[in-house]
């Protein structure tokens, strides 16, 4: 073994509490990016094969009713290699062990029981029989959260009758690997269910021999897909197509693609923050290490040593620290991508979703670890190899101390000596104080940010679902119900209070943009489902004009007074002009609000509603149920308090452990920079301090001279930490804008509270372990003078 060889395994061993801290920190940097990486590519390694392999559709399209016969004409259309008609229908189910309704989606399939588009992959039991009626296959996720099993039957209202179905199977789809009800945000798998079912009985049932409602297309390679949904259009329109769609605003698709958005994210932010840190610590490691080693250094070259075999020396001692940190993160990462793999199969429902070890990640984070370090410490070597052996035989010469600032205008009383000593060292090195107190600061941010999803998701959910919309139950028609099946609804039994909306589907263009959305209308002075601006104020429904949601507003680059064309897509299908009359603030979707009343009269209907918003007695809602269910006319009943707490149940576990990474990482920061620099000082100051026991101060005096030093630090680096969090989540926040839902920049006080609390916690335990080295001292040696 080389000389140089045996002196860094000495380095490394009186140095190994600090290089140990300074591992966690690279290791926790390369961890989240190993599992981010990892997870993304198991999640777009099963979607790419659910995808292809089940053909996934590329085009979908709703109608009224369209008639088989049109089917070669939308074959012929240019760019479409496949074309699978079918028909859909949402119904309501009773569930034997529920007391409120459940919604089914009915799917038809072909009578060979293939579908030749967005094709079933049946996990357990079977497919239909074509000769049996009443055979259903229900989405595993539905069936798993009742206790489904093949042989067991429930019963829906189809089309007004009550109907026993029989379950033979469970499957999955590439067109519901998220199960959202539409019009819904959240997933509910207990009131929501998929149900393929034979064609020929919902033929039957809806009255629609040698008709469909719904199509999708598959595209050509390189084809144009705008212009594809226009021809589509066109042949549809006469039909009461509300117009087609591409693959990007299919619900499950959009859930499944702004997850990934959020991994690929998450892989480039928390990098650069640990590994940012991890660079500065490195900085002041090596930078004391050669200070403390001038002698040594000129030692090495009198003895004909290279400045480039001393430079490798210090680069190697860097090296190996991140080598071995880099390991660390590695094996980790790819444990958390394991568990985080395992939790996306609760959500995501794929046939096969396997872990995929992505070795150009665990590549690329060696070279990313590597650039860093040497990066980092870089400019700490030069100096060592440009440090001539004379000058280096000197030692430094000592500092020069003068009172500070506040020593002119503080009594000296107020100052005690070991007070004017920790002042007098931060002012006389305002660099190193600066940069210990930023990494600390960013243990702190890490804590803030970590946190700030949860208090985000709380306050969207009481914003959304509690300020906004009041109501306990949201009813759906099959079709517009006329005043007189709304009265009959507002008299039932336990309903307190009922709101009717009346919702369309549009396109809204202004200038050359548009977008296509629902349009709602409510009544003038709404209570149930009220509209709500950024300070959470009550947004009155204007008499005329369009009331946008900000985020739709901000995609279509419109301001209030402007005017927008609405495109309406169904029934006699007017194009109006109107005005922006309204802002409001929504978090989740994208929506636009008109007048009722004035809805109607552009419409040229009559007061007709699509739905109603129910408040009912908590004591009476039982009945208000069971005689939902009997009403033909109704298609879908969502129980806004069973789908939020459906939703908490599912990711309250995942969110717990989330939290316990978080806490863990910001503690590995916390705890690498406070150790770190208090070592650090520890190793520049031993001499002064042991001076100071010989003279006659106690072992608590001379602690306050170092670890008030790293106090200072801390509760300078507290505020700080919270402004760079704040930032952090803003930038986080605006990452995850999608038209989905957006995340709003709110952090709790006991975000804050959290996050320096863990803070002192890792200074305090930093400061055992110094302070114990510093009971330790030997006063006799490091009182020996060099010279």
């Amino acid at each position: 073994m080389r000389k140089l060889d045996r002196k860094l395994l000495r380095d490394l061993a009186r140095m190994k509490g600090q290089a140990f801290a300074i591992g966690l920190v690279i290791a926790a940097g390369v961890a989240t990016f190993v599992m981010s990486m990892c997870s993304y590519k198991s999640l777009d390694w099963s979607k790419e094969y659910f995808y292809r392999e089940f053909r996934f559709a590329d085009v979908f399209a709703e109608t009224r009713r369209s008639p088989d016969a049109i089917v070669p004409r939308i074959a012929e259309i240019s760019g479409v290699a496949a074309v699978e008609t079918r028909l859909i229908y949402d119904v309501l189910l009773d569930v034997p062990e529920m007391k409120e309704p459940a919604t089914a989606r009915l799917i038809s399939v072909p009578q060979s029981g293939e579908s030749s588009l967005n094709r079933l992959y049946v996990s357990r039991g079977r497919m239909m029989e074509p000769d049996r009626t009443g055979e259903v296959v229900i989405s595993e996720i539905f069936a798993d959260a009742h206790g489904f099993v093949a042989g067991d039957s429930v019963r829906a209202i189809i089309n007004g009758k009550s109907q026993v179905l029989k379950i033979v199977g469970m499957a999955l789809s590439p067109e519901y690997v998220m199960q959202v009800q539409p019009g819904s945000i959240l997933p509910d798998n207990k009131r929501f269910g998929i149900f393929w079912i034979n064609e020929r009985d919902l033929e039957a049932a809806f009255d629609m021999d040698g008709a469909f409602n719904s199509v999708a297309l598959k595209l050509a390679y390189g084809n144009n897909r705008e212009q594809v949904i226009d021809d589509l259009d066109r042949l549809l329109e006469p039909y009461g197509s509300v117009g087609g769609y591409g693959r990007d605003e299919q619900l499950s698709h959009q859930y499944l693609s702004d997850e990934l958005t959020q991994l690929r994210g998450m892989a480039i932010m928390a990098p650069v923050i640990f590994l940012s840190v991890a660079a500065f610590l490195l900085n002041i490691v090596i930078s004391r290490i050669i200070a403390q080693q001038r002698e040594q250094i000129a030692a090495l070259k009198a003895f004909g040593y290279t400045n480039m075999e001393v430079g490798m020396h210090y680069l190697t001692l860097v090296l190996v620290i991140s080598l071995g940190g880099t390991t660390l993160g590695t094996l980790f990462g790819l444990w958390m991508a394991l568990g985080m793999t395992k939790m996306y199969g609760e959500f995501y429902k794929f046939p096969v979703l396997k872990f995929q070890f992505d070795a150009l990640a665990i590549g690329s984070s060696f070279l990313m670890t590597t650039a860093v370090a040497v990066f980092g410490t870089w400019f700490a070597v030069r100096q060592a190899i440009r440090l001539p052996p004379a000058e280096a035989m000197r030692p430094e010469p000592p500092p020069s101390y003068q009172p500070t600032l506040l020593e002119r205008f503080l009594p000296r009383r107020l100052m005690p000596p070991e007070l004017r000593m920790v002042v007098r060292n931060v002012s006389r090195k305002p660099i190193k104080a600066s940069l210990s107190v930023i990494g600390i600061a960013m243990a702190v941010s890490v804590m803030v940010l970590g946190n700030f999803s949860i208090d985000a998701m709380d306050y969207m959910m009481d914003f959304q679902f509690r300020k906004a919309q009041r109501q306990d139950l949201t009813v759906t028609f099959v079709e517009p119900a006329t005043a007189s099946v709304i009265y009959e609804m507002s008299e039932l039994d336990g309903v307190l209070h009922s709101e009717t909306m009346r919702s369309i589907a549009t396109k809204i263009h202004y200038q050359n943009r548009s977008r296509r959305i629902g349009i709602v209308g409510l009544e003038p002075n709404p209570q149930l489902y009220r509209l709500l601006d950024k300070r959470e104020r009550v947004v009155k429904v204007p008499e005329f004009g369009i009331m946008l949601s900000t985020k739709l507003a901000e995609l279509l680059v419109v301001e209030l007074g402007d005017l927008v064309t609405i495109e309406v897509l169904e029934d006699k299908r007017p194009t109006v002009t109107v005005e922006v009359t309204a802002l409001v603030e929504e978090y989740t979707g994208l929506n636009a609000y008109m007048n009722k009343s004035q809805m109607h009269k552009m419409l040229k209907e009559s007061s007709v509603a699509s739905g109603a918003f129910l408040k009912v007695d908590s004591n009476l809602i039982d009945e208000v149920f069971h005689e939902l269910e009997l009403r033909p006319g109704i298609a879908g009943v969502t129980i806004k308090n069973a789908m939020l707490d459906s939703f908490r149940d599912t990711i309250a576990e995942n969110i717990l452990v989330m939290r316990s990474f978080i806490i863990f990482f910001a503690a590995v920061i916390a705890i690498g920079v406070v150790y770190n620099s208090a070592r650090i000082s520890l190793s520049e100051r031993s001499r002064d301090l042991a001076t100071m026991r010989v003279v006659g101060f106690t072992k608590q005096e001379v602690s306050i001279v170092l670890l008030g030093e790293i106090m200072l630090f801390t509760l300078a680096a507290i505020p700080l930490g919270c402004l760079f969090g704040y930032g952090l989540a803003g930038v986080m926040a605006a990452g995850l804008d999608t038209d989905n839902y957006r995340i709003p920049l709110i952090i709790s006080n006991s975000t804050y509270g959290l996050a320096a609390l863990v803070i002192m916690v890792a200074t305090f335990l930093s400061g055992m372990v110094v302070q114990r080295r510093i009971n330790g001292l030997d006063l006799v040696g490091v009182l020996k003078t060099r010279e």
